[in-house]
């Protein structure tokens, strides 16, 4: 008789094979914050799939919509996934950052109507924190929640929110006690269809736009989309900060901006080889392995700290070091591939470059925020100091 690991593995496969349509193999997720894509029928197909099993989430509870996995059952089902060539159709903020804080912190009629709509992948939710004055000292936000009776009236804006012109959702931070600091802000759960909210989308240098203004102007908010206590913002807002940089940093699935084998045959088919067939460049050839070592370290570090979330019921400050190493991984990917591209790296437009030089020069210019997204490179070495190390802590406070 097969053990019970060994039986989900062959239930899975025969799921995977009978409900994965072999036309979407290879063409990966397409939830993302730059812009949605049209979902065709086979995708529409799959992700219904997907969210009816519950598997676009696998170890969320199942009274949720959730896949009830254990941690060994999911890397099972994302080994199968990956076998197959199936991907997760299921993501997006909800998912990665909004989604767990819930499961810890909100009511369970928050939970019962928050959380199926993510686990279906039916809602787009975006990220109210940072604002103009306040980004890596966030607990200075000013953006007001006045008490109202039945319900908060929220005034202010934030800035940097992803996606924010395609969310339905937004999960943000408020103050709502103006005599104190950490202890004065709330994390509200704003309808971005309400009347008084506007988005205004920033253009960036590699020409999208996934960043965006929002204002809130005499925005009301119910009481009942208060989570956690009134006054408690901060401590979800920096467990919800956690899960999103165990997601920036891979821990749903690895650094997404780093491919070691499309970086070797760039720089193999634009520098050339030796008569021997290796690259030509030994200076660059001595960086690309060094690359391939750092990525391939990472990994199995990410492993090893989601193995160590896994057993301590979530992401710890071990993230602010992974997302660091993700954010340095990603940028020295995407700058050696400009450079073994040469002049090819640096089109913007026209028929004398292909889609993916095009592309690799909009991911050059794009990854320069990834050192700032979600906490910049220099804060999460605080937190590393702090947190990790226990060096002194001049405030009580971190972001």
């Amino acid at each position: 008789m097969n053990a019970p690991l060994d039986v989900f593995r062959d239930e899975a496969r025969a799921w995977l094979a009978e409900n994965f349509p072999p036309s979407l193999k290879g063409r990966g997720a397409i939830m993302s914050a730059e812009a949605p894509v049209a979902e065709d029928g086979d995708y529409k197909l799959w992700k219904a799939r997907m969210g009816e099993k519950g598997w676009g989430v696998p170890t969320w509870p199942k009274a949720y919509g959730g896949g009830g996995l254990n941690p060994r059952e999911a890397k099972i089902l994302r080994e199968e996934m990956a076998a197959l060539g199936a991907w997760n159709p299921i993501g997006g903020m909800g998912v990665m950052m909004f989604g767990p804080t819930l499961l810890e912190y909100g009511t369970e009629e928050q939970k019962q109507r928050h959380i199926p709509p993510i686990v279906r992948g039916e809602l787009r939710w975006c990220q109210g924190y940072s604002e103009p004055g306040a980004g890596s000292d966030l607990a200075s936000l000013q953006t007001r929640a006045e008490d109202k009776g039945d319900h908060f009236l929220v005034n202010g804006q934030k800035i940097w929110t992803s996606g924010a012109q395609y969310a339905d959702w937004c999960f943000c931070l408020t103050r709502t006690d103006p005599t104190k600091k950490h202890e004065g802000i709330s994390f509200l759960l704003i309808d971005m269809r309400s009347p008084g909210v506007e988005v205004r989308p920033i253009r960036l240098i590699s020409g999208s736009s996934p960043f965006c203004e929002t204002f809130f102007t005499d925005v009301k908010v119910p009481k009942e989309n208060l989570v956690g206590p009134l006054n408690g913002g901060w401590t979800v807002g920096k467990r919800l900060l956690q899960h999103e940089r165990n997601g920036l940093s891979g821990g749903t699935g690895g650094p997404a901006r780093t491919n070691p084998a499309a970086l070797r045959k760039a720089a193999l088919d634009y520098i050339g080889r030796e008569e021997d067939g290796t690259l030509a460049d030994e200076d660059f050839r001595t960086r690309l392995i060094q690359q391939e070592m750092d990525v391939r370290a990472y990994a199995l570090t990410q492993a090893r700290v989601a193995e160590d979330a896994r057993s301590q019921n979530g992401p710890s400050a071990a993230t602010s070091i992974m997302k660091n190493a993700a954010s340095r991984n990603n940028t020295d990917h995407c700058e050696m591939v400009v450079e073994a591209l040469g002049l090819n790296g640096l089109g913007w437009d026209g028929d004398e470059f292909t889609q993916e030089e095009l592309a690799a020069g909009r991911a050059y210019l794009r990854i320069k925020s990834s050192t700032i997204a979600g906490g910049s490179y220099e804060i999460q070495n605080n937190i590393i100091a702090k947190r990790i190390l226990g060096l002194p802590d001049p405030n009580r406070h971190t972001y």
